[in-house]
């Protein structure tokens, strides 16, 4: 055990896993839940997530060792507002949010003296949400980044480690402004990249949507499965993210100009070499074990 007793707050894929990870490898004493949504708790309840799901945030909270926030990052400013005064002397104040810039603006001035805030961010998730969407193994061989916000005690800093990695996450720290960056490459492009190539099919009236829906080859199909993703947290995590993930649109810009200008001018060699080099980058993912080269890509059968 880590943690006598942790906190979740916000009951979705990323909390309900945490429950379940830490549940299978007894990382806390109790585990207490809440989220703002009735029905959530409720199906919380239901499936038995935790020791202990409450009506209040301020109730989770209290005598928590360990909190994590897991609600979009919007919400996270609100939400220590209302924790704080409730939060425990010593204990450690995390989060799961894809962005960290904004989340350190957003919850530093609400940390009591005394409390640890160390931000932090699970590469992992599928494109469900909710209590029922948790699954133990999702952080397995998975990484996370730990992003301190400035001097950090070595002691917490070092449990909050060690929690990650009782999870089965591999921990790495970065400073906010390269996390950020870094995200906006690897997760935050590709996703908006989805979503407006999901788009441009709805719109286009030449092609039905039974055909898009009927013969969706697995480019189309993966970028619907990202779209699938939850549109509160997407949405706040680009106006967070607003800087990094205009720098390398504008780069990605300039790349797609690149690919047209072949196209058009029959320039066969750019493409094959440019093509020969992105599949090098699959194939060194797949090398460092962060996916497979399985048809489905490791995802199995889709999780209700």
């Amino acid at each position: 055990m880590i943690y006598p007793r942790i906190a979740l707050i916000g009951l979705g894929l990323i909390a309900s896993s945490i429950i379940r990870a830490a549940e299978r490898g007894r990382l806390a004493g109790e585990i207490r839940g809440y989220d703002l949504s009735d029905e959530a708790r409720a199906t919380a309840r239901e499936i038995g997530l935790g020791d202990v799901i409450c009506d209040s945030a301020e109730e989770a909270v209290a005598e928590a060792d360990l909190v994590i926030l897991a609600v979009p990052v919007g919400a996270m400013g609100a939400v220590a507002e209302k924790i704080a005064p409730h939060l425990k002397p010593g204990a450690v104040l995390s989060d799961v949010g894809s962005v960290k810039g904004s989340v350190l603006a957003a919850v530093g001035p609400y940390v009591p003296e005394g409390v640890h805030f160390i931000p932090a961010h699970p590469l992992a998730g599928t494109e469900h949400s909710g209590p029922r969407a948790g699954f133990a193994e999702l952080f397995d061989n998975r990484w996370c980044l730990i992003v301190p916000a400035g001097e950090t005690d070595s002691q917490a800093l070092e449990g909050l480690k060690a929690f990650w990695e009782g999870m089965g996450a591999h921990v790495d720290e970065m400073d906010p402004e390269h996390h950020d960056l870094v995200l906006a490459v690897t997760s935050h492009t590709p996703h908006l990249i989805a979503y407006t190539m999901v788009g441009v099919a709805d719109d286009l009236r030449r092609v039905t949507d039974s055909e898009v829906i009927k013969y969706s080859a697995a480019g189309f199909r993966d970028f619907t499965r990202i779209a699938a993703s939850d549109p509160t947290m997407w949405r706040d995590v680009f106006l967070s993210n607003k800087q990094a993930t205009l720098e390398i649109l504008q780069r990605f810009t300039e790349e797609l100009f690149r690919l047209q200008r072949a196209i058009r001018r029959d320039d066969g060699d750019l493409l094959h070499d440019y093509f020969t080099r992105t599949r090098a980058i699959r194939r060194s993912i797949i090398e460092a074990g962060q996916d497979t080269d399985a048809p489905d890509f490791g995802r199995g059968a889709v999780r209700k």
